[in-house]
């Protein structure tokens, strides 16, 4: 793989980490929630506003969803093709991070896309669907890193 024959990508993958991490921050903040010090930032006032996944705009709803679909999936992609980039990913408190975001966020988001009133029931499949998708790939991810992190060490 090309992390073989360019070892500076580890530094790389290092120095990315926080912006994933900061994906999934996002999220939280867009979902009016807040995961324990996701911001070292004092809020301004003004952006206090009371803005959760049940009340923000359907089409805001559908961005999140799709946005944490692509980034959960994609996640999962390269941890299962490349399960070295584990070492990497654990030095910045990956699996704690994301079992945190996990619940935090989707049981937020899975009640949002449940209690929803639809016009169209397709959008509501299409939102499951997705959602379903996303936590999968997140457990995925996170048993791949497990595996690499603890279990793979201790079978060595």
């Amino acid at each position: 793989n090309i992390f073989t024959w360019q070892p500076s990508y580890f530094s790389d993958l290092d120095e990315t980490l926080p912006t994933i991490l900061q994906v999934f921050n996002n999220i939280l903040h867009k979902c009016g929630l807040e995961s324990e010090g996701a911001s070292a930032e004092p809020q301004k006032l003004e952006e206090r506003v009371n803005v959760t996944a049940g009340n923000m705009p359907l089409q805001e709803l559908k961005d999140i969803v799709l946005y944490l679909c692509d980034t959960c999936t994609t996640l999962w992609a390269f941890l299962d093709v490349f399960p070295s980039a584990c070492q990497t990913f654990q030095k910045h408190d990956f699996c704690y991070r994301l079992a945190s975001f996990y619940e935090l966020a989707i049981p937020e988001l899975e009640s949002a896309i449940k209690k929803r009133h639809y016009e169209d029931s397709s959008v509501f499949a299409d939102l499951w669907r997705r959602i379903s998708h996303s936590r999968k790939k997140m457990i995925k991810a996170f048993h791949i890193l497990i595996n690499q992190v603890c279990l793979q060490p201790i079978l060595e």
